[in-house]
């Protein structure tokens, strides 16, 4: 086989297929050249993209050309270049013999197209189970959470603690403990017990006029129902 007509050949069919996109690297000893894949729809912002460098070897098609991958950082972030590599090489070894960059930059962007509808499929997975939580987070939210006995006197609990209410509650107790009943009173203060005492041994407290007392013997105190002739209801006017 003439590995240098068959290279040759191969690099101008390439040129004219990716014409503007196919860079010539080296020519010597053996050619070195560029040929850029991208996922579709690449060109409206968002994708994969990346450049395989191909470089023949003296027995070309009959060796495999050795590949590289040149990538950006956001390319390296999402994709494993030796995935891609080994997928390469993979095909290579399916076509030795013939010529066959065409056959690797044609797999690689079906791989790459593969890879990116992968990505957008996780992308949107992630984004429904996002909106899901937060439909059923508001939903939460609207609905409140259940309250059973043990959680209403756990929180009553916790309520009363943020409150300060035990300590005002053991406060007023000690305070209610030290309050003296009206009876304990009493019997500790001997002055409320000799008061009335001391009333009714004051004589310029209270003065009787006994000339109100001196004619009640000229009173009749007689009782009228001794009398045979009285009708209750009925005066002595009424009996004349």
């Amino acid at each position: 086989m003439d590995y240098n007509y068959e290279q040759t050949s191969e690099v101008e069919a390439l040129d004219s297929i990716y014409y503007g996109d196919m860079q010539i690297l080296q020519t010597e000893p053996f050619h070195k050249f560029s040929i850029p894949i991208k996922s579709e729809n690449y060109d409206d912002g968002d994708g994969l993209s990346c450049q395989l460098v191909f470089s023949y070897t003296q027995k070309y098609p009959e060796e495999l050309p050795n590949v590289e991958i040149i990538s950006d950082e956001s390319f390296d972030e999402i994709v494993d270049k030796d995935e891609l590599l080994k997928h390469l090489e993979e095909q290579g070894n399916e076509n030795l013999g013939m010529v066959m960059i065409f056959t690797l930059v044609s797999a690689g962007q079906e791989w790459l197209n593969e890879k990116w509808d992968g990505v957008k499929r996780e992308r949107e997975e992630k984004l429904l189970a996002k909106k899901k939580a937060d439909e059923e987070a508001e939903q939460k939210r609207f609905e409140g959470t259940r309250v059973t006995v043990e959680s209403f006197l756990a929180w009553r609990k916790q309520f009363e603690i943020d409150m300060g209410i035990p300590a005002k509650r053991e406060k007023e107790a000690i305070k209610d403990k030290n309050k003296l009943t009206g009876k304990e009173l009493f019997l500790r203060d001997t002055t409320l017990n000799e008061s009335d005492l001391k009333f009714l041994d004051d004589g310029d407290a209270v003065k009787v006029d006994e000339s109100l007392f001196q004619d009640l013997d000229d009173l009749d105190l007689s009782d009228d129902e001794d009398d045979d002739d009285y009708v209750p209801g009925q005066s002595d006017s009424d009996s004349d």
